[in-house]
């Protein structure tokens, strides 16, 4: 069995399971938000009752992050509507806009928090909780009826999905990065290639990866219709996941010679960077292909390029530079937002971790900061558009590049606008020249 199979024969308590099997299967964490959070608990509350409890208060996390910074009374009602179901079911982990407790950004908040447990199963009521999968569980997103039903049996019936494999061989070159290879993946099978089905990934490029860019593969697995995406745990999730929590768990492996739908083979040596042109995550291009199309703003933030290594990338190639173009940069994170007020550059290899000090003296935020970018409060910002007030909205016919996910259109606020999808090293190096620039001409 593949290790999507495996994982889920477990938690149905079956010897083995094949793809299209229909399967009953425990739910170890269910999480949710501000945006589905309130028409979850109202199914819950109508098909269990009002008195009814949530079938396991340790294993429900509420992580408001959407629509919070914002004016708008309906987003308002929504985080007043999540705040009193916590307080009545004394859930304690629930983290909640406008304290200490707020995490932000509710895919990199389950990472940072210790959800995220090898061989287990957590579901969401958002599209991109398949980025769980990259610490080796099984990982996806769930209607509001579905996790009503989570919330009150802590079940869920589970088709089994074939599986797609993704192997990058060789030694990743410094001007690529994760989103690269998942853009060039997404480009070859298209929006649909995936649907319902894991993508796992795999190769000696992948396992080089940190724990964050790895999660930049597996939360990208949707654009490509995937049911979840998954990375087998090794040494370095583990040490990620036991530096976070004392949770027990069960790294899971493949049992046998697993069966694969599809299998792709990359030679990573040989790849360049890439986009997506609108509208569309599947319009693939090289940097190269697109080098010099004109831009409005650049973008830098989201469950995808929000985590504290997305800034270490952007923040070598803006180092000493100023941008030519608004340049939003927004955390995914508070723990994020903490670390570029308190770390910098390494003074030595940049792809090394940051350190206190940093090259130079400056901590990542004042090198954005002297760079000319906006800061923003950690949360999803713009990646969602949202309401007229949410942060680094874009408005009429810009043209954005930007690390974020999806590139319809009105994802980022405007219907007119143009948004390019692209890694931090290739958002960062078009910001300078205000053009879609190739990185590889600006790294030092």
């Amino acid at each position: 069995m593949t290790l999507t199979e495996t994982i889920l024969a477990a938690h149905a308590c079956r010897d083995r399971v094949s793809p299209g099997d229909n399967i009953w299967i425990d739910v170890d964490t269910l999480m949710t938000h501000d945006v589905c959070g309130p028409p979850t608990i109202g199914i819950f509350k109508r098909e269990f009752g009002d008195d009814a409890r949530v079938w396991d208060p340790d294993r429900l996390v509420i992580l408001p992050d959407h629509y919070i910074f914002t004016e708008d009374p309906h987003a308002r009602r929504n985080i007043e509507e999540i705040r009193a179901f916590a307080s009545e079911h004394n859930l304690r982990h629930y983290y909640d806009v406008g304290t200490s407790r707020y995490k932000g950004v509710c895919h990199v908040a389950l990472a940072e928090e210790g959800f995220n447990l090898p061989g287990t199963t957590l579901f969401g009521t958002d599209s991109h909780t398949c980025t769980s999968g990259a610490f080796g569980l099984f990982s996806t997103g769930v209607g509001n009826t579905d996790a009503a039903f989570i919330m009150g049996t802590g079940k869920i019936w589970v088709r089994v999905p074939e599986t797609m494999r993704f192997v990058f061989e060789g030694e990743l070159p410094p001007w690529l990065m994760a989103k690269d290879l998942i853009l060039a993946v997404i480009g070859e099978i298209g929006l649909d290639g995936g649907t319902y089905r894991a993508l796992e990934f795999d190769g000696q490029a992948v396992f080089d990866l940190s724990m964050e860019e790895r999660m930049t593969l597996t939360n990208m697995a949707i654009e490509a219709g995937g049911k979840n995406g998954i990375i087998a745990a090794d040494e370095k999730t583990e040490a990620f996941v036991r530096a976070r929590t004392d949770r027990s768990y069960s790294v899971v492996r493949p049992e046998g010679t697993p069966r694969y739908a599809y299998e792709k083979v990359y030679d990573v040596s040989q790849m360049e960077p890439v986009v997506a042109k609108p509208h569309r995550p599947d319009n693939r291009a090289t940097v190269s292909e697109v080098e010099g199309t004109r831009l409005d703003r650049a973008y830098i933030g989201s469950c995808t390029g929000g985590k504290f290594e997305d800034f270490v990338a952007a923040a070598r190639i803006l180092d000493g530079r100023r941008v030519e173009i608004d340049t939003y940069v927004v955390p995914a994170s508070t723990e994020v937002s903490r670390r570029l007020r308190e770390e910098g550059l390494p003074s030595g290899d940049a792809t090394q971790n940051a350190g206190s000090v940093g090259r130079g003296g400056k901590s990542l935020w004042q090198i954005f900061l002297d760079a000319g970018c906006k800061m923003g409060h950690a949360s999803c910002g713009a990646c969602l558009g949202g309401p007229v007030d949410t942060f680094g909205r874009t408005h009429g016919t810009e043209v954005v590049i930007s690390t974020t996910n999806r590139n319809f259109p009105g994802r980022m606020g405007s219907k007119q606008s143009a948004v390019y999808l692209a890694s931090p090293l290739t958002v960062a190096a078009s910001a300078l020249a205000g053009v879609i620039t190739d990185p590889r001409g600006v790294l030092v």
